[in-house]
C-alpha cells in the first residue's frame, strides 16, 4: 500500500446541458473545478498545481474545456432554424406589404418548412406586431443561426427570404435593403446578397 502519493480532488458547481460528442446527443454535465494534492494514507496534505475549471459529462464521464459551452446543443439547433425564420420572413413583410395575402401565405410556407408545422396566419399576425413593438433588430436570430449554417446553405436561406419579397410583384428598394441586411447577419457579402436575388427573380421569372 502506498503511503505517500498525489491525487486529484474535484469540486463542482453548478451543471448544465451541453452537446456530447462522445454520446452524441444533448446531456447534463457538471461544471468542475480541481486540484492536485500529496497525500498521506490518502488524507490530503499539501495542496500542489489546479486544475482548469471545465465540464464533464454526468452520462459518459468524458471531461471537456468550458469552450464546449458555445457550441449550440441539439435542442438549441432545432430551435434556431424557425426562429431565425420568422426573423427573416417578418423583416421581409415589414419592407414590403405585411397585408399582401400571397407574400404572407409564402411566409408561413417557409416558417413551417423550418420545423413549425403549426404556424398559421395568427402567429404570423402576432410575430410581426412583436417586430414592430421592438423594432427590426433581428441580428440576434440570424448570428445565432449563421453559425450552423455553410456554404450554401445560406444562400438558400436568403432565397427564401427573397421569395417572401417577390410572392406579391418585383422586389422593391425597401424589400431590397432588407434582403442585404439579412446577409449580413449571416455573415454574407454584399456581391453574394445581389447574386442570391438576381438568381432567385430570374427563377420567378422562368417558372
Amino acid at each position: 500500500m502506498s503511503l505517500l502519493g498525489s491525487r486529484i480532488r474535484f469540486r463542482n458547481f453548478g451543471q448544465g446541458t451541453l452537446h456530447c460528442h462522445r454520446c452524441g446527443g444533448d446531456r447534463v454535465y457538471r461544471r468542475c473545478t480541481g486540484r492536485r494534492w500529496i497525500h498521506v494514507l490518502y488524507i490530503p496534505l499539501i495542496p500542489l498545481d489546479r486544475i482548469a475549471e471545465h465540464v464533464q459529462c454526468k452520462t459518459c464521464g468524458t471531461r471537456y474545456r468550458t469552450e464546449v459551452l458555445c457550441m449550440p446543443t441539439a435542442a438549441q439547433m432545432q430551435a434556431t432554424l424557425p426562429a431565425g425564420s420568422v426573423a427573416a420572413v417578418t423583416t421581409m413583410l415589414r419592407a414590403g406589404d405585411a397585408d399582401s395575402g400571397l407574400a404572407r401565405s409564402r411566409a408561413i410556407d417557409v416558417v413551417r418548412a423550418s420545423g413549425r408545422s403549426d404556424y398559421d396566419d395568427a402567429a404570423l399576425t402576432a410575430d410581426l406586431a412583436a417586430a414592430g413593438a421592438t423594432g427590426p433588430d433581428i441580428s440576434g436570430q440570424l448570428a445565432t443561426l449563421a453559425c450552423q449554417l455553410v456554404m450554401p446553405a445560406q444562400e438558400w436561406f436568403l432565397a427564401d427570404a427573397v421569395r417572401v419579397g417577390l410572392a406579391d410583384g418585383p422586389l422593391s428598394e425597401a424589400e431590397r435593403e432588407a434582403v442585404q441586411q439579412i446577409a449580413v447577419h449571416l455573415g454574407m457579402t454584399a456581391a453574394q446578397a445581389h447574386g442570391v436575388i438576381c438568381l432567385t427573380e430570374e427563377s420567378a421569372a422562368a417558372g
